[in-house]
């Protein structure tokens, strides 16, 4: 009866570390178990990768294309309701009201616009290379060799147009403000004149 007993325990204690070794192992610190960490740990990873990834693309879609002109960023957002003399709000816009009653709102217009020119420019010309790559995956009905990338390539030639007509969007504003100081130059240097004429010294009598 003994040997039996001891045969008893000796199974039960062999079924219970075989039930032990099957339960997946819980850290408790975190109450996660090793199986549900290690995908975590592999979908960070992943997910690191991707940002990486877009990071380095988006970099080198920057630096290749340089606009030619001076960036001026101007965020003035005009907020309540509608400016006296029928003007509307451009809370929402990138360009203040096109109100142009002195030569500093012609000026904050135009350079408000260059700046929308080239920032859009330079989203619209990163958007034709990422819509490229997208429909190269698309495969060609016809099973052609290239037909994939000749298809993508010619839908974002358009884009890259658009991208182009921003750009020179930009360049014509700059031109804009130019020409207006140039055809308006007298109008301008009378008033900038008469506001900087020089103070006449006057003679103090009363100091004898």
């Amino acid at each position: 009866m003994a040997d039996n007993g001891s045969a008893n325990r000796a199974a039960n204690r062999q079924h219970r570390q075989a039930q032990h070794a099957a339960r997946p192992r819980v850290n408790t610190t975190t109450g996660a178990s090793d199986k549900g960490q290690k995908f975590i740990n592999t979908g960070a990873g992943i997910g690191a990768g991707i940002g990486a990834a877009a990071g380095n693309f988006v970099g080198a879609v920057g630096g290749s294309f340089v606009p030619p002109i001076n960036v001026t960023v101007n965020n003035t957002k005009h907020q309540g309701g509608a400016r006296g003399g029928g003007g509307r709000p451009h809370s929402d816009s990138l360009l203040p009201a096109p109100e142009f009653g002195s030569p500093a709102q012609v000026r904050n217009y135009c350079n408000s616009l260059r700046a929308a020119g080239v920032m859009l420019s330079i989203e619209v010309a990163m958007a034709a290379e990422i819509i490229q790559g997208v429909l190269s995956a698309v495969p060609d009905p016809e099973g052609r060799a290239f037909g994939s990338r000749l298809r993508a390539r010619k839908v974002s030639r358009k884009m890259r147009k658009s991208a182009d007509a921003l750009r020179d969007a930009a360049k014509n504003a700059a031109s804009c403000y130019s020409t207006f100081q140039q055809e308006f130059e007298e109008e301008i240097n009378r008033v900038r004149h008469r506001a900087r004429k020089p103070a006449q010294p006057v003679m103090n009598w009363a100091q004898q």
